[in-house]
């Protein structure tokens, strides 16, 4: 078999079976863009079936705010994709660099030996036998050149090995190389649909945010989509209920089945490593409860202009009930995190436009909606301070809504908030 023959399949039969797990990752993660990118295809069909006159409603707004969101979504997964293939590339070089130094070690202990050889030729290894003084030091001499012949066909050996390898890296890193160069173009073309999609949106937004009508279909539809909230919110309880019974009856196999035994602690399933799906450990996690009365504001430098609890609209005439505040910002749009914790949920309401839900440790939850841009991803640990968007515009103006749970109960964020 050739030597080039001997590299083709080298790379064929290692490379496949070396990345299994990534490549099953990478097809997700195809699956999950292509059902993004499907729903924007979708809502730019609504929007081709509308005529110039219905563009301007709050159902065209709702559809861009949407498209946005999706859109948004998509530039944080492929801005993790980059991050991870930039990753990759890095290690990937890295090992290169160290097989090639391997190379030259292997090359180096060979030059020595065939330099060696020259010098003294080989009938010396076979007149150190005869020169030996005894068959005793004779046939040491034999073991030793026999074995010093085995050391040299192994040295040749991982020679090849390792040259092979090299190989096979450098053929990864390139494909490596030119993925990355798709995903930055990919992202690129997305972040401009993005822009081009918010100048759009920003034109209707100022067509429609003086009309009554449309801020009273905006109240009604954000009444609606605050029971989406609390749903989301119920849905991850009740994971982490179901998770936290999944444990006790594991833990209670555990005991059963070594009873006459001593446990080891580390076999039980730790209570705080439960909850949502995206609860990473949450004993690792700094205290909810001890921010109360002193706890960071999302906004910097915002006011509250609506509070928790009874919201009476004079200019609608409505009264509705505020589930969490509205901040206002004033320069600073950044949008941050309050607390450690796990982005549980990101999703997308009519009224609410992009929501983000953490999971604190306790049990405690807090909402962000009104968002433009969102800069963390499901499944994120995140420290308090930490920005994770920014506000965006609303029919109410740059505002942040902001909520916060323990377990399944509304929290007054107004006792939690430090005084300024």
């Amino acid at each position: 078999m050739n030597y080039s023959l001997k590299i083709l399949l080298l790379i064929l039969t290692v490379t496949p079976f070396a990345y299994p797990q990534d490549q099953n990752q990478l097809e997700e993660k195809k699956a999950e863009l292509f059902l993004l990118r499907n729903e924007i295809s979708q809502l730019e069909d609504e929007l081709s079936q509308k005529s110039a006159k219905e563009k301007e409603s709050l159902e065209i707004l709702e559809n861009f705010n949407q498209q946005a969101h999706l859109l948004n979504k998509i530039i944080i997964k492929l801005l993790k994709q980059e991050n991870a293939q930039r990753k990759e590339i890095k290690s990937l070089q890295q090992e290169i660099k160290s097989i090639e130094a391997e190379i030259k070690i292997l090359m180096d202990n060979y030059s020595k030996y065939v330099v060696a050889l020259y010098k003294k030729g080989q009938y010396n290894e076979l007149e150190s036998i005869f020169n030996a003084e005894s068959v005793r030091q004779a046939f040491v001499r034999i073991q030793y050149l026999q074995k010093f012949s085995e050391r040299r066909k192994i040295d040749l050996e991982q020679f090849y090995n390792v040259k092979q390898k090299l190989i096979v890296s450098k053929a990864q890193l390139e494909t490596e190389r030119k993925q990355l160069e798709k995903l930055v173009a990919e992202k690129e073309a997305d972040e401009k649909q993005l822009k081009n999609k918010l100048i759009e949106r920003k034109k209707i937004f100022e067509s429609i945010s003086k009309d009554k009508e449309v801020l009273k279909k905006n109240l009604a539809a954000k009444i609606q989509s605050h029971d989406q909230i609390k749903s989301l919110v119920a849905k991850l309880v009740a994971d982490e209920e179901r998770k936290r019974r999944e444990k006790e009856l594991q833990n209670k196999k555990l005991l059963a089945s070594n009873n006459a035994e001593i446990i080891n602690e580390a076999d039980l399933i730790d209570e705080n490593n439960i909850g949502s799906e995206y609860l990473l450990n949450a004993s690792d996690f700094s205290s909810f409860t001890e921010l109360k009365g002193h706890m960071i504001w999302p906004v910097n430098g915002g006011r509250i202009t609506k509070g928790f609890g009874k919201d009476e609209n004079r200019e609608l005439n409505t009264v509705t009930l505020n589930y969490g505040v509205d901040i206002a910002a004033k320069n600073d749009m950044n949008v941050r995190c309050v607390a450690e914790g796990v982005i549980s949920a990101i999703d997308w309401l009519p009224g609410y436009g992009s929501v983000i839900i953490v999971t604190h440790k306790g049990d405690y939850r807090t909402v962000y909606s009104h968002l433009s841009e969102i800069f963390v991803d499901e499944g994120e640990q995140v420290k308090g301070g930490k920005v994770i968007a920014k506000i965006g515009d609303s029919l109410e103006g740059k505002i942040l809504h902001f909520e916060i749970w323990n377990s399944r109960e509304n929290q007054n964020p107004e006792q939690w908030l430090a005084n300024k």
